[in-house]
């Protein structure tokens, strides 16, 4: 339970962390944090978990991230469905606490989105399905290949946090405009069940992608791996 619970708080970081910036700062008057800002705050609510809770349960906070370690032969199986469970729970409960933030203010309106994962009439730059899955996809294969890589015990020890977040903060960099940044399916679920309608109805492709892309990840990696052995 300590390996769960350390998932389910992570994630709900992750989640209060990274969507809370993009509906609270983004766009505040005069000293909005913008788009880096958002994608400096993902990263760094991956770094400061990694460094907080990796030794316990290795930081996952990703459904994607859990099942591309399996893949790749790092992660046992009969994890898998708790993991999964309780980063999704974590990332709900921080959407409902973000609710209660955000909806304090006057003019507060869920329609504009709540930091929902979208594409067509709903991405921020108004990309396709195709456009949408390919980025999700390929990020979160890379997000997965710089994880493996990372955390070998071949590479530098105790900076694996730092490469990791740098990693997620520059994929919201490339991929805020397309999707709004998936690569994440707890965290595009922790937001879309408040939205309901739209965010719901395409929440599919921000499970089926990241899940998509992480397992490419792994087996790359795998294969990478294997020719250098």
């Amino acid at each position: 339970m300590k390996k769960y619970s350390a998932e389910f708080f992570g994630t709900f970081w992750l989640v209060l962390g990274g969507c809370g910036s993009a509906v609270l700062a983004a766009a505040f008057p005069n000293v909005g944090i913008g788009l880096l800002g958002v994608a400096l705050a993902f990263g760094l609510t991956v770094l400061t978990m990694a460094f907080a809770i990796g030794h316990i349960s290795g930081c996952h906070l990703n459904p994607a991230v859990s099942i591309g370690l399996w893949a790749g032969g790092r992660f046992p199986a009969k994890d898998l469905l708790p993991y999964i469970v309780a980063q999704v729970l974590g990332g709900v409960v921080a959407g409902g606490v973000l609710y209660l933030i955000a909806s304090g203010k006057a003019d507060f309106d869920l329609s504009a989105g709540f930091a929902s994962n979208g594409y067509g009439a709903h991405s921020p730059g108004g990309y396709s399905l195709l456009a949408a899955l390919i980025t999700e996809v390929v990020m979160t294969m890379m997000f997965l290949l710089v994880i493996f890589g990372a955390t070998d015990k071949r590479a530098p020890q105790g900076f694996a946090p730092i490469a990791i977040g740098l990693c997620l903060t520059l994929i919201h960099l490339i991929s805020i405009p397309v999707t709004n940044t998936s690569v994440n399916p707890a965290r595009s679920t922790g937001v879309a069940v408040f939205v309901g309608d739209w965010a719901i109805s395409q929440l599919w492709l921000f499970w089926v992608a990241p899940i998509i892309g992480g397992m490419l990840g792994a087996l790359i990696y795998r294969f990478i791996v294997s020719e250098q052995d």
